[in-house]
């Protein structure tokens, strides 16, 4: 009995050690070991920084360091526009940029941001910063020379950085204020959240497809950032020490752009060097700016200015008897870079949502996914407490009474969110929150009314939305395979909408040029891929007439999806056909020249014919043009970093950032992804150290 109990003893030692030591291999391919005492980076052949750190502090810098390798130029450029010193460091191209830095208040507001930020989170922010610097400092043959002179950089400019791109670059920027016209922010995305019960495999799945800028600041980075309790793979903007869309084993996340109007402008009365208030003359407050310009010569000239505050915000211009001050929602909110920190934590929905609680980030649709099956939209917005319909707001306000003066915001639980639907998904396209399922069950009504919107009429690329909740709607159960084949659409909704009316009305009424475009229009697939032929000469015809001149019908509650429609003015509608065919007779000797041929998607060294098309016209996979001379077309802003994720056991995902993931001029990595993207291709995230290894450039060790 005896030796049979230590035979039994020894046998289950054995199986204790060898499960011991395969559980510790697992755990070393996900994640480094607590209280290891070094931090890697692992660089994939597609230029990605895998980071194993040993504690958070190592993580922030390492981050830094790493962005550096990869946009090093970049930053420091950016940096040095958010401090309101460029035109010192560089020349009068950057003066008005400097003058609206400083008297947007960034720099000095950067400074208070930081002394409210925790003692930890002041330990991240100048660890990233120290990243930066100690990059340059090891590799000073890597950075533009010009560019040293910002360096170094500290945790200060990291928020000035922050504050810049989400306040004064998305919620409003320097060409709104001076025209005093708040337009929609220059941003878009698409967004899917999928549950289980409709999706084919039973998980959830999520779709991040954000469309920004292919420049400067809104540059997406992609990186896979672990520390002990972290492992969070997606991709921040240039310069941020956070991942903004993320995803790991448990959970994901991704955000699309809405606009709450919480930036509004005040018109004010002046009288005897004040403004009217409440029927007295109330005094501004004015301080004193200065900079400096760097002339050819290396000397440097001086400019001076005074900078007025009303009680509603910094006054952004003035006339004889009137003047207009500017108020932006949440820049007493400095927590964002923490906000970010926390959601990236997050194991869960209820802690993701406790993220989303603190209210620190001024706009975006939130839509979520997990591997416990949930999914969730949110309209989060640092929404300013007042009357009057979402309308009123986004006109110039009356700044002569406290009535109109805002000065409080609306707790998250007034916010509108869905937690999931029956319809088992979501969307979001840069809609109001009331379609982010169809049929809807956020009701407009049961929110404040200065929030969004009050319906899809009022959704920045209308067919796009519809496009969105068509693919979602047409299949009983989508794919994982589905879901990357349809973020490739690259359909017209709105061609689907009205050649059905100009076709054959033009074939009665129009000339014989006329006659060859209807025939080109009838052939068309409707698509936007390099060999649709006919795509050129519908966005031309359907940008040079206006969406407003088209349709007979405008969009109609009782049918969301299939309006507007009808055809309004036939001999117009006729007549800019025929001078749009005439054109492009001119400009390419055809009328059915294919949209690869004249439009083209460039970035590095690589350039390669164009697949997608405006989002205004319907198609969900975005690219927006600028006309080159030549009359020829560049996307320059659109599907940036795509990322599709199904919670399966092991996660299935595939990942794409359009541009590559760096600008560094000697960088092999500036736009050695675009090829994929031109072949409506993903690529699979390494995210294993052993996957990572098998797939490594380059390691280096700190």
């Amino acid at each position: 009995m005896n030796q049979y109990y230590q035979k039994s003893r020894k046998v289950t030692r054995k199986i204790i050690l060898i499960l011991g030591l395969i559980f510790t291999l697992l755990m070393m391919t996900k994640m480094p070991t607590v209280g290891a005492t070094k931090t890697e980076i692992l660089w994939d052949t597609w230029g990605v920084p895998h980071i194993e750190a040993k504690d958070n502090q190592a993580l922030f810098r390492a981050f830094g360091w790493a962005q550096t390798h990869s946009h090093g130029n970049l930053i420091l450029k950016l940096y040095g526009q958010a401090r309101g010193r460029a035109a010192e460091y560089w020349g009068i191209n950057e003066l008005s940029t400097d003058q609206f830095v400083q008297t947007m208040g960034i720099p000095q507001r950067a400074v208070s941001w930081y002394q409210e930020q925790s003692p930890e989170m002041k330990k991240y922010l100048e660890a990233f910063a120290e990243g930066i610097n100690q990059y340059v400092e090891q590799h000073p043959q890597e950075i533009d020379q010009s560019l040293k002179v910002v360096l170094p950089v500290t945790g200060v400019d990291v928020l000035a950085h922050v504050q810049r791109v989400l306040y004064f670059q998305f919620l409003t920027n320097s060409q709104q204020v001076e025209s005093l016209k708040l337009t929609r922010p220059n941003a878009g995305s698409n967004a899917w959240a999928i549950a289980p019960k409709k999706s084919a495999s039973g998980k959830a799945m999520l779709l991040a497809n954000p469309h920004l800028p292919w420049a400067d600041s809104f540059l997406f980075y992609e990186a896979q950032l672990r520390a002990p309790g972290l492992d969070l793979y997606g991709a921040a903007l240039v310069g941020m020490p956070m991942l903004a869309i993320a995803f790991n084993d448990q959970l994901g996340w991704t955000l699309t752009v809405n606009d709450p109007h919480n930036v509004n402008l005040y018109e004010l009365t002046l009288q005897d060097q004040g403004y009217l208030w409440d029927g007295n003359v109330k005094e501004f407050e004015t301080e004193t700016h200065r900079l400096k310009i760097k002339q050819a010569s290396g000397d440097y000239q001086e400019l001076e200015w005074d900078v007025k505050r009303s009680v509603h915000g910094v006054v952004v211009s003035q006339q004889s008897d009137h003047a207009y001050a500017l108020r932006v929602a949440g820049l007493d909110r400095p927590q964002v870079i923490e906000q970010f920190w926390e959601m990236g934590k997050a194991t869960n929905l209820s802690s993701f949502e406790k993220a989303w609680q603190k209210l620190q980030i001024p706009m975006f649709n939130v839509l979520y996914a997990d591997k416990q099956g949930e999914i969730f939209y949110l309209y989060n917005a640092i929404a300013p407490k007042r009357q009057k319909d979402w309308s009123f707001w986004r006109e110039i306000i009356a700044g002569n009474t406290a009535k109109t003066l805002w000065t409080d915001y609306l707790p998250y639980q007034e916010l509108p969110k869905l937690r999931n639907p029956v319809t088992g998904w979501l969307q979001n396209t840069n809609d109001p929150p009331w379609t982010s399922t169809f049929p809807p069950q956020l009701k407009p009504q049961n929110y404040a009314k200065n929030l969004a919107g009050s319906s899809l009429a009022d959704a920045p690329d209308i067919f796009r939305t519809q496009r969105s909740i068509k693919l979602l709607q047409g299949k009983k159960k989508i794919s994982f395979e589905d879901m990357i084949k349809d973020k490739f659409s690259s359909r017209f909704e709105m061609a689907d909408r009205i050649l059905e009316f100009l076709i054959p009305t033009a074939k009665l009424l129009a000339n014989p040029l006329g006659l060859e475009a209807v025939k080109v229009l009838k052939k068309w697939d409707h698509q936007a891929n390099p060999d649709s032929r006919g795509a050129i000469l519908f966005s031309l015809w359907a940008s040079t007439l206006g969406q407003n001149r088209i349709f007979s019908r405008p969009w109609q509650t009782d049918d969301t999806l299939n309006t507007p429609t009808g055809l309004a003015d036939i001999n117009t509608a006729l007549a800019v056909l025929e001078g749009v065919a005439a054109q492009m007779k001119y400009l390419y000797g055809s009328l059915d020249v294919a949209w690869g041929d004249v439009v083209k998607m460039k970035t590095g060294k690589y350039q390669f014919p164009a697949n997608g098309g405006p989002g205004e016209l319907g198609s969900f996979r975005v690219l927006d043009l600028q006309s080159l001379p030549n009359g020829q077309s560049q996307a320059i802003f659109g599907d940036s970093f795509i990322a599709a994720i199904a919670f399966s056991d092991p996660i299935q995902a595939k990942v794409l950032t359009v541009y590559g993931n760096a600008s560094q001029p000697h960088s092999p990595h500036v736009g050695d992804q675009l090829p994929l993207y031109a072949k409506n291709q993903l690529r699979t995230p390494w995210r294993s150290r052993q996957a990572i290894e098998s797939h490594l450039e380059l390691r280096e060790v700190f």
